[in-house]
């Protein structure tokens, strides 16, 4: 019996021990394939920075263009783009965290404490950095393991953090703002390392790390596996719930770094640093093309993302429009984002149906 094939129909040949049947793709373009890889996406990005930047050179020539006021954008994004890079490998692996804006105020108060202040006096001002670390790393830690071993959903974990992290440092703090007394720590952090702020420095170096964590260990390999098929990688051999405590401890980690940079910037510590920058850093992650639901992500397009919101921010102040007209810009660019997303994972499980 003969079946007739119309064009443009699909047809599943059941495997048959007399005939075989061939299925003929049509080839896609080296253009095409690269538009719709990581690549595309980042020249997409950095298109729409090259954008934001001539909108700004246009709109305010005297001042925009300035290379103190692009060196002043690289260090408003530092701080941002330091806690976006531990959110973009949470939300490859399919989590969420909203905590780290609190856990980045905790830490600066851990670090800023007339105790830890005392041991530094006596020490090294080294001791407020690795106390910073240690609370953002404990935090991130008792996320993981509440989300992993606890199996609570990460949205309330983390919510339960952020309350939590933010009401221990008024407690510690006692509501008040403490200011740091080593100069050696303030001297360090308002340096100028080849004419470049020490902040953007970090910065660099932790999405260098990431970079290189996302993209060349077994680690970062792990990561896009769990969150592009969570059953599939515990099946595969990975230990998923370790896994994830390590994730949600890096993302406390850089909630930490954060925290010391803060701390560099404005010589205080007080519980209201961090508020509402885990918000900033999921927007920054999304917009540079890390799927909310997991399995894809890049540290280039989180970089991307927060230099287009920082840059976009700069032009607004440049322009002197108000901080509401700001939010409305950012809320329309998420909205896009996401509905860009949506639109390439259909793409994407089309073409692989």
């Amino acid at each position: 019996m003969s079946e007739q094939i119309t064009p443009g129909s699909e047809v599943a040949a059941e495997p048959n021990p007399t005939t075989s049947a061939t299925t003929v793709e049509a080839p896609v373009s080296p253009v095409r394939r690269l538009l719709s890889g990581s690549a595309g996406r980042n020249l997409g990005l950095v298109l729409a920075l090259v954008l934001i930047v001539v909108v700004g050179a246009i709109t305010a020539p005297d001042t925009f263009t300035t290379t103190s006021n692009m060196l002043t954008i690289l260090r408003q994004a530092s701080i941002i783009g330091v806690i976006s890079v531990g959110m973009t490998f949470v939300i490859i692996a399919g989590g969420i965290d909203l905590s780290v804006g609190s856990v980045m105020g905790l830490a600066s108060i851990a670090a800023t404490l007339a105790v830890t202040q005392d041991l530094a006096e006596n020490f090294h001002w080294i001791v407020m950095v690795v106390f910073a670390l240690a609370t953002g790393l404990a935090a991130g830690l008792i996320n993981g393991i509440v989300i992993a071993y606890g199996n609570v959903v990460a949205f309330m974990a983390t919510l339960a953090m952020l309350v939590a992290a933010r009401g221990l440092a008024e407690i510690l703090a006692e509501r008040r703002t403490l200011t740091i007394g080593s100069r050696d720590f303030i001297n360090f952090f308002n340096e100028d390392f080849l004419g470049v702020d020490i902040l953007i420095w970090i910065f660099a170096l932790v999405a260098v790390g990431g970079w290189v964590l996302l993209n060349r260990t077994t680690f970062g390999r792990r990561t896009v596996a769990i969150g592009g098929n969570r059953e599939a990688s515990r099946l595969a051999g990975i230990n998923v719930k370790r896994h994830t405590v390590w994730l949600y401890a890096l993302a406390g980690l850089t909630a930490g770094i954060a925290a010391v940079m803060i701390l560099g910037r404005t010589t205080a510590g007080t519980s209201t640093h961090g508020q509402l920058y885990e918000l900033d850093a999921i927007a920054a992650v999304v917009v540079g093309g890390t799927l909310l639901v997991g399995g894809r992500g890049t540290i280039t397009g989180t970089v991307l993302g927060v230099l287009i919101f920082a840059t976009l921010t700069n032009v607004f102040v440049q322009n002197n429009l108000s901080s509401s007209v700001q939010a409305v810009a950012k809320g329309v660019i998420i909205i896009v984002a996401v509905l860009l997303q949506q639109r390439f994972a259909k793409q994407g499980g089309r073409s692989s149906s």
